[in-house]
C-alpha cells in the first residue's frame, strides 16, 4: 500500500527525511571522534550491518576487499534494506548515508560515560568505539556506492562526502539478494586500511553469526 511519508514512524532512520548537511558536516569536522582508528573503524561500521543481517537470518557471509585505488568494498549475502513507496508510488530508500542512525546518535549518554561503565554491546564495535552508522562512513569518504539487491527490486546510488549525487538507479536482477558498499575513505583515514585488514580476523570473532573473508587486491608501488 502506498502511504504518505508524513505518516511514516521513525525507527532506525527518518524515512521521510532527506539529506542532513549539518549532520554530515559535524562528522567531517571531527573525524577523530567519529572514526577513531581511521579506515578500520569505517570498515567495522559497514560490516556491522552485515552482522545484523546474519544474526536475523541465522548466519551469513561478508567479503571485505581492499582495492588498489584506496577504496574498500564490503559485500554480504543479506536480504538488503526494505523498499517503501510513497503516496505517489515512488520508491523511497532509507537515507542511511545522509542522516543519522537514531539508534546510535540519539543515545543520552553521548560519547562520555562515567568511569568503569561501558556502552551496551550492540552500541559498540569490536574496536571498542561507539557505533554510529553508515552516515559516518559516507561523510568521511570521498565517494561511496551503495547497491542493494532485493527480490522486489535492485538499486544502486552514489554519494560524495555523504551527499547523494545520483538517484536510485535500477540494476539488473541477478537472482541474488544482498548489499555491496564500496567507499574510498578520505586521505587522512586511508592509510590505516592495511592495518585494519590485519585486525579484521580477530574483530570478526565478535560476530558469531557472520563469516568474514578479507581480500587484499592492492598492488605494491
Amino acid at each position: 500500500m502506498n502511504t504518505s511519508r508524513a505518516d511514516w514512524r521513525n525507527t532506525t532512520h527518518d524515512w521521510a527525511g532527506a539529506v542532513d548537511p549539518g549532520h554530515l558536516e559535524g562528522i567531517r569536522r571531527d573525524p577523530a571522534v567519529f572514526a577513531p582508528g581511521g579506515a578500520g573503524h569505517l570498515i567495522l561500521e559497514v560490516v556491522a550491518y552485515a552482522a545484523d543481517e546474519a544474526e536475523c537470518n541465522g548466519g551469513g557471509r561478508a567479503i571485505v576487499t581492499l582495492h588498489s585505488d584506496g577504496s574498500v568494498s564490503v559485500a554480504d549475502d543479506g536480504r538488503g534494506t526494505d523498499t517503501r513507496r510513497d503516496e505517489r508510488g515512488e520508491i523511497v530508500k532509507k537515507p542511511v548515508m545522509a542522516t543519522k542512525d537514531l539508534r546510535f546518535f540519539d543515545l543520552p549518554e553521548g560519547q562520555t560515560l562515567p568511569e568503569g561503565q561501558t556502552l551496551p554491546e550492540a552500541r559498540t564495535l569490536p574496536d571498542g568505539h561507539p557505533r554510529r552508522g553508515m552516515s559516518v562512513v559516507a561523510a568521511l569518504s570521498e565517494h561511496l556506492v551503495h547497491t542493494n539487491r532485493r527480490r522486489n527490486g535492485s538499486w544502486t546510488q552514489r554519494y560524495e562526502h555523504g551527499v547523494p549525487v545520483t538517484g536510485l538507479d535500477p540494476v539488473d536482477d541477478d537472482g541474488s539478494t544482498g548489499t555491496l558498499v564500496r567507499f574510498r575513505p578520505s586521505v587522512p583515514l586511508r592509510a590505516a586500511a592495511g592495518r585494519a585488514a590485519d585486525e579484521l580476523s580477530r574483530w570478526a570473532s565478535s560476530w558469531p553469526y557472520l563469516t568474514v573473508e578479507v581480500v587484499d587486491d592492492r598492488r605494491e608501488g
